[in-house]
């Protein structure tokens, strides 16, 4: 049995022309390229392919094994059609719910992977402030969708038939303007030391943020502007202008487009966990495929983020 991957990597060198140019069409370097063909030669016992200055040309041998090998990745390629038609991933509908800052800085690269993996399924992405997402979940308007939840926090059940996945775990700052005293320093600041201090209130309202809004409160930090906007792009806007200091996720400080000062805060009983809530069995394939997506890319691109 002869690896496929070598195998394409005969034909695009016979496509090619060239080792380099076929490394670039199949984003190898030409080393990896030149070891995985070494490795097919080996296999199949006999000299595909003579290098020159000009690039490479396949032997006698290497042309029949590359006319063989189009065929055989021409039939895997159509098993791999078939096969998402039966699973039900040629056509059809993903509907995905999202919160503003992970649909913005997130989502977009792992359904972009999905989109290539799978043109054919139309996708539709709603905006939804937690916990609205899963109440859209529960109800069958959306497939799946990203929301999250704060510590300090009184933990909300899920309904019925909903679970969550957590994909993410990330701490929440301390951000003021540049130059604020509480930015001095390298070390973790004292929940304490925000006694006194002018707060921006974020949604104080809002579910998610209540445990740690009072969390604050108990420490002593005093509300100087109540914004009751969820949304995070406001809140570094009013701190960046010196309107007083703010508590938000790591991803939220490191996105702002408006200069800040960040400093961690001791001790660290402060997160917010982002997951993907979802209908467990009874979930499409669809559904099921952009769930492991998600798990690979967040963790990939979080460094402790929103």
């Amino acid at each position: 049995m002869y690896d496929p991957t070598r195998l394409a990597a005969l034909v695009a060198v016979a496509e090619a022309g060239s080792i380099t140019r076929a490394a670039a069409r199949l984003g190898y370097t030409a080393p990896a390229l030149s070891q995985q063909l070494a490795k097919l030669e080996r296999e199949a016992g006999a000299v595909l392919l003579v290098r020159h200055h000009r690039g490479a040309r396949l032997t006698a041998a290497g042309e029949l094994l590359a006319g063989r090998a189009r065929r055989v990745l021409d039939e895997m390629d159509q098993a791999r059609h078939e096969l998402a038609r039966v699973a039900g991933l040629s056509g059809g509908r993903l509907r995905v719910g999202t919160f503003t800052t992970a649909g913005i800085h997130l989502l977009p690269p792992v359904l972009a992977a999905f989109r290539r993996a799978h043109p054919d399924v139309e996708l539709t992405v709603t905006d939804y402030e937690p916990p609205s997402g899963v109440a859209a979940v529960a109800a069958g308007e959306v497939d799946l969708a990203l929301t999250h939840a704060y510590e300090p926090a009184t933990a909300e059940p899920m309904p019925a038939g909903v679970s969550a996945d957590p994909l993410l775990v990330e701490e929440l700052v301390l951000i003021t303007a540049v130059g604020h005293v509480l930015s001095e320093g390298s070390g973790s600041l004292p929940v304490g030391e925000l006694a006194g201090r002018p707060l921006i209130s974020s949604a104080p309202a809002h579910p998610p943020r209540r445990g740690v809004e009072r969390a604050l409160a108990e420490a002593g930090a005093t509300p100087a502007v109540v914004c009751e906007s969820p949304g995070y792009a406001l809140v570094c806007a009013l701190v960046s202008a010196g309107l007083g200091v703010a508590v938000v996720p790591e991803m939220v400080a490191s996105m702002s487009p408006t200069p800040l000062a960040v400093r961690r805060l001791e001790a660290a009983a402060f997160r917010r966990t982002i997951s993907v809530v979802h209908r467990g069995d009874r979930s499409s394939v669809a559904a099921t495929t952009l769930r492991a997506l998600l798990r690979s890319g967040f963790g990939r691109g979080a460094t402790g983020t929103q």
